[in-house]
Parts: structure tokens; C-alpha cells; sequence
């Protein structure tokens, strides 16, 4: 079956906004006058700033609500967004997705992120033209490494899952694009820590190694 569609993940894939988030939430830290330790800050991890912001109100007695909080984070977050310089694209990824489409494949954004997210990093990067479609996690009743988004993803592009193919970075997106019976490559990002990638059908660490003619053998 040839490959028909690329279902991307955002985060750690196209972007990595993990260093704006931690940028944010210790500038938040300062403004609440909280000392959070890296110990506490790595158990936050892939939870929602809502969540993170219940946590801190209990473990410090805050006397602020989680949306005041929430608040002052995202607004920290957009501006580092918009002006810090070093936030860019994933080397190379710009390259394969411009290759995917000049040689006609569908491509299909299927992240955890929110819809607004998404659509500033498409807007601030210009990627729309590239993507038949967006799909939000965050709008689904299930999350990675429950199947859903990539079977919803593999629907939008109106392909059969063998002729699809989704990049990940993480344990629980190549779990779920496996329970769909997706092929998977993970992308070994240098910022990716403690992943496993055993479920993954191939594992690269440079985005010229998912070029057509060098994955064709899988399809």
C-alpha cells in the first residue's frame, strides 16, 4: 500500500514550546513569590495549566483562584511566543513538510494542544497552506495513547490507516498511533527525555531520513 498521508504531532514534533512554557510558569512563580523546585516543576509535566495551578494553590495555601493563575501563565506564555528569539521551528521540519506536499501527500495535524495554540503556531510559522487539516485533543473526550485523534486524523485525510503514516515524539502518541494501527516513526528529539520508542515502526533522529524515497521500502 503506498503512503498516502502524514498525521503530524505538534509539540516536540513541528515546535517545541516546552522551554516557552517552563520560561512562563517560573516567571508566574516569581510573580506569586513561590519557590517551586525542579523536583515539583518535572511532576507538572503534561498536565493542564489548570491542573498545575490547583497543585499550587494547595501546596503553597495561595489565595488566588487556578483562572488568576492560569491567567498570568498564559499571558507570560504568548508573549514569550511572539518574541523569544529563540523559538523556531524543529530543525529540517519545515523541509519535509513542504516535500510531503509538493509530492501530493495529505497532511493532517493531529496534536494534544488547544486549537488556539495550534493556530499560532501555524499562523506564526505559515503552515497552513501545507495542512488539509487540524485536529485538537483538547476537543476529544480521550488523549493520547488512547487512539481516538489519530483515527479521527486518518478519517480527515480520507485514507485507509495502511496508507497513513504519524510522527511522534512521545511514549504515549506512539502508543496510540500503534492501538490505531498506524505506522509511526518517532523523531528522537535532542530535547525529548526519558521516551520509549519500542512500539515505534522506525526511529530517526533527522527529519531527512523520513523522506519519501527512504520510507518507501515500509509501504
Amino acid at each position: 500500500m503506498p503512503l498516502k498521508a502524514v498525521l503530524f504531532d505538534m509539540d516536540g514534533v513541528i515546535v517545541d514550546t516546552e522551554p516557552l512554557h517552563r520560561k512562563a510558569y517560573f516567571k508566574t512563580f516569581d510573580e506569586l513569590e513561590i519557590a517551586v523546585s525542579e523536583e515539583l516543576y518535572t511532576s507538572f509535566t503534561g498536565a493542564s495549566t489548570k491542573r498545575v495551578s490547583e497543585i499550587l494553590i494547595n501546596e503553597f495555601n495561595l489565595n488566588h483562584t487556578y483562572e488568576t493563575i492560569a491567567g498570568i501563565k498564559r499571558s507570560h506564555f504568548k508573549d514569550y511566543f511572539y518574541n523569544d528569539d529563540e523559538f523556531d521551528l524543529i530543525p529540517g521540519v519545515r523541509k519535509l513538510i513542504e516535500h510531503y506536499h509538493e509530492n501530493g501527500l495529505k497532511l493532517i495535524l493531529a496534536s494534544s494542544a488547544t486549537m488556539v495554540t495550534i493556530n499560532m503556531v501555524f499562523e506564526k510559522f505559515g503552515l497552513e497552506q501545507y495542512f488539509s487539516g487540524k485536529i485538537s485533543g483538547a476537543d476529544l473526550k480521550e488523549s493520547k495513547p488512547h487512539p481516538e485523534v489519530f483515527l479521527l486524523a486518518a478519517e480527515m485525510s480520507g485514507e485507509p490507516v495502511e496508507n497513513c503514516m504519524v510522527i511522534e515524539d512521545s511514549t504515549n502518541g506512539i502508543l496510540a498511533a500503534h492501538r490505531a494501527k498506524i505506522f509511526c516513526a518517532a523523531y528522537r528529539s535532542p530535547h525529548s527525555k526519558n521516551q520509549d520508542y519500542t512500539l515505534a515502526d522506525t526511529v530517526i533522529s533527522d527529519y531527512e531520513d523520513l523522506e519519501i524515497d527512504k520510507i518507501s521500502k515500509y509501504f
